[in-house]
């Protein structure tokens, strides 16, 4: 990797830390921003080449010496955290995106930002193709999240076309792996919560809803294959086998070993129905696509231990 001084913002949350991780592991020295209200430091490695600047993406970054590359991923991302934060959540996808952007305008930085599966909305096209808008109810509770990524995209494009900035971004499909808060409200980790202390797995509806689940470390590799490339995007980065969220259900109980049973509650608002990434773009410009199976995945990131 030729990039010498990397900022990543939101560089303490779930993928974040995992990002800063694979950057010092190149050999790049790492600046992480992050105000550690969905993060932690606990997330991050003890390295002579990564640096913290504690600060909310929401003012501008403003941090000396050169910098080549911009990762922005700071965002709450769980339902459980944007419908906690709304206007928090808006104003760090339009203004933290803005701050990011002029920071990488500033340094002469490649900017890569990270988008979401979720400006598709509730998809009536599937998979989902970059060049399909979406279906998404810009006034309902997910509205906070869709909307402030669609923002940010918005951004992207508009410093790209009036100053020349380097930019790409990535939409992010369903990603789990080690790290996610237990009580993060995703369906991975809340089901292994659950299963773990041997309680009633909640599925929302009737389960047939669907997800792709990408391995952490399969995203991480194609977030710095997009960092390589030259290509702005938007780039969809997710796995694109499907699953029922009763099948993730019924898998995380047997990886676990546990007694636990599935019940079924109210549906959540403008949940998606159907989701699955149309990776061919990613293959094309990028040569990724996802290694690790659902099952490894889950393994390699959840060891068994007892459950209550």
């Amino acid at each position: 990797m030729g990039f010498r001084r990397v900022v990543v913002t939101g560089g303490a949350g779930f993928i974040g830390s995992h990002v800063c991780e694979a950057l010092l592991e190149r050999g790049a020295r790492v600046v992480c921003v992050d105000d550690f209200r969905t993060g932690s430091p606990d997330n991050l490695p003890d390295h002579p080449h990564l640096g913290v600047a504690p600060g909310d993406v929401t003012r501008p970054i403003d941090l000396l010496g050169d910098v080549d590359l911009v990762l922005h991923l700071a965002c709450p991302a769980s339902p459980v955290d944007y419908l906690r934060m709304p206007v928090d959540t808006l104003r760090t996808g339009a203004l933290g995106t803005l701050h990011a952007l002029e920071l990488a305008r500033r340094k002469g930085a490649r900017i890569v930002v990270a988008s979401t599966s979720e400006v598709y909305g509730d998809p009536l096209e599937h998979p989902q193709r970059e060049d399909y808008w979406g279906n998404v109810n810009p006034i309902g509770p997910r509205s906070v999240y869709d909307e402030a990524k669609r923002f940010g995209e918005a951004a992207v494009e508009a410093f790209r076309r009036e100053y020349g900035t380097d930019t790409g971004i990535v939409r992010i499909f369903n990603t789990y792996g080690p790290r996610m808060r237990p009580d993060d409200g995703r369906v991975v980790p809340t089901f292994l919560r659950q299963a773990r202390a041997g309680e009633p797995l909640t599925v929302h509806g009737d389960g047939r809803q669907t997800r792709s689940l990408c391995h952490v470390d399969d995203l991480v590799r194609g977030l710095l294959a997009m960092a390589e490339s030259p290509h702005h995007g938007p780039v969809n980065l997710g796995n694109p086998h499907e699953v029922t969220v009763l099948e993730i259900a019924e898998r995380i109980i047997a990886l676990t070993g546990s007694t636990s049973v599935v019940e079924h509650g109210a549906g959540m608002v403008d949940d998606p129905k159907r989701r699955r990434p149309d990776i061919s773009l990613a293959r094309e410009v990028l040569g990724w696509e996802p290694e690790i199976s659902l099952d490894e995945g889950l393994r390699r990131s959840f060891a068994p231990h007892p459950v209550g």
